[in-house]
């Protein structure tokens, strides 16, 4: 092969891999504004939800959560919020973060900055009213963040909530490929931690992106988040790791 022809080749698969690692796409890229993707220490994991609240499923995970003294950070829909604000405050009672999820779910890489500016206000509006709080975090729906979401998220006073992980419950499979999917949290943990106490530097803590509703449809089926989380909290915390909010991170 010719020697330029190569280099160009290079040069090329270069510059894909570079925009791949620092694509805007990506939940702990900073391109297009700042975000929290993960936690400042091996030991803290955040625990996330999307997409509820939901009648269906969201009682019985708050049981589960109190069950190991738990706390999570729960990224409501704003519609939903309006359709079920006794659970909306339950979630605050017992000491859970609330953040916004936008007010329908859209894909933000296709509203403009009016648009997005009201899917955002219309669903604090929707949590202000039941919880007499503001939100704090704030979680694009898909992860899609457009090039003015971050000016809109700080002027309402809110910062952007990423992952490090996010394993796909939203998709229909059995609850042992669930528990597969989260693995990578107890590795992390087996790892790090033990590093901690050595002196060695170990890689942040995880925020793990669930979901305890379906932006689509209420009252969706999520049994097996509630059973992977049944097999992975007491094995989680077993390791060492110290469940935190948003807040606490």
């Amino acid at each position: 092969m010719n020697p330029w022809l190569m280099v160009g080749v290079s040069a090329l698969a270069a510059g894909a891999a570079g925009l791949a690692a620092f694509s805007p796409m990506r939940p702990g890229s900073q391109l297009v504004g700042s975000s929290t993707w993960h936690t400042g220490n091996a030991r803290k994991l955040a625990l996330t939800f999307d997409d509820g609240p939901n009648p269906a499923i969201t009682p019985r995970l708050l049981s589960l959560l109190e069950k190991y003294h738990a706390k999570a950070s729960f990224f409501l829909v704003g519609k939903y919020v309006r359709e079920s604000p006794g659970l909306v405050k339950e979630l605050a009672a017992q000491g859970h973060v609330i953040g916004n999820h936008t007010e329908t779910h859209p894909n933000l890489l296709f509203c403009s900055a009016r648009e997005t500016t009201e899917e955002l206000l219309r669903c604090t509006e929707a949590i202000q009213n039941v919880t007499w709080t503001q939100p704090r975090w704030f979680r694009p729906p898909f992860g899609f963040r457009n090039p003015w979401l971050t000016e809109i998220v700080h002027r309402q006073g809110m910062r952007t909530a990423m992952w490090t992980l996010i394993p796909g419950d939203w998709r229909v499979k059995p609850s042992a490929w669930l528990i597969e999917k989260m693995k990578p949290v107890a590795d992390a943990a087996t790892e790090n931690i033990p590093k901690l106490g050595q002196g060695i530097k170990a890689r942040p803590g995880d925020i793990i992106c669930l979901h305890d509703g379906d932006y689509a449809r209420p009252n969706a089926d999520r049994n097996h988040t509630v059973s992977a989380l049944e097999y992975w909290l007491p094995r989680w915390r077993d390791l060492g790791l110290q469940f935190v909010t948003m807040d606490e991170i």
